[in-house]
């Protein structure tokens, strides 16, 4: 990971990710521990999550804390999060990162299938601000980050439910804020565009062109990797930001 920009406002303040276990939500784990941050993570793949915990403690000597969660499952997920609470103190930075862009055809989703992909990618970002925003306000307020996509900007085929779900975010974060304002806590979304996690690595491996393809319609001809979103949470989280709320902030290297 390179380096990154230090916040010192970032520093003992206790933040947590959602969906912190790989990908995009691994790099802003690495990112906030190596700020010094006091970083929470949940996740449902325990290997992955206890396996990143190891990596991130050897290379910045933060050793964040994971929880096995399924976010699905929001009663559940709440009774960890309070867990987690109980241990950090008021959580002041919350990263609603967790999400899964799989692909579906318009002609096979079910009800079953439409309820499952809002619960994974919009539902939990809603109850897990919902549940820290007491807390967070109470300690002076705080930072909330939903995680969104460029994919309904764009009118992305195969992935409809996933991008209505992506662009729900948008209107939650901009609701949310007028919400939090009041009580100091900010609440900004990302959306990034094709970021080359090792997930994503592996499906354009499948299909080549792809990568050259997507690289064409970007300003910026270079690809996306995890660091390039997890920068820009520290910032959307630091003090640095501090007048900043209510929008989308986009990493797509121009694509949208």
């Amino acid at each position: 990971m390179r380096e990154v920009a230090t916040y010192p406002s970032l520093e003992g303040r206790a933040v947590l990710v959602s969906g912190g276990g790989g990908g995009i939500g691994a790099a802003i784990v690495e990112a906030f521990a190596a700020q010094r941050a006091r970083v929470a993570l949940v996740d449902r793949d325990a290997a992955a999550a206890e396996e990143l915990c190891r990596q991130v403690e050897a290379r910045t000597g933060v050793r964040p804390s994971p929880a096995v969660v399924d976010l699905a499952d929001i009663d559940g997920a709440l009774r960890e999060v309070r867990r987690l609470a109980a241990e950090f103190g008021p959580f002041t930075v919350l990263i609603n990162n967790a999400g899964n862009d799989e692909a579906h055809a318009f002609g096979t989703v079910t009800s079953a299938y439409f309820d499952d992909r809002i619960a994974v990618n919009l539902r939990h970002q809603f109850f897990l601000a919902q549940e820290l925003a007491p807390a967070m306000a109470a300690a002076g307020g705080g930072s909330i980050v939903n995680l969104g996509s460029i994919s309904w900007m764009v009118g992305a085929p195969g992935v409809p439910v996933y991008a209505a779900a992506k662009a729900a975010v948008e209107g939650l974060t901009r609701s949310l804020a007028r919400e939090l304002g009041p009580r100091r806590i900010r609440v900004n979304s990302i959306a990034p565009g094709w970021v080359l996690t090792e997930r994503q690595l592996a499906k354009g491996a499948r299909d080549p062109k792809k990568f050259a393809d997507y690289l064409e319609r970007q300003c910026i001809k270079e690809h996306l990797a995890p660091v390039d979103v997890a920068e820009l949470a520290l910032w959307l989280a630091a003090d640095e930001s501090r007048r900043c709320t209510g929008h989308t902030w986009f990493v797509d290297a121009g694509a949208s």
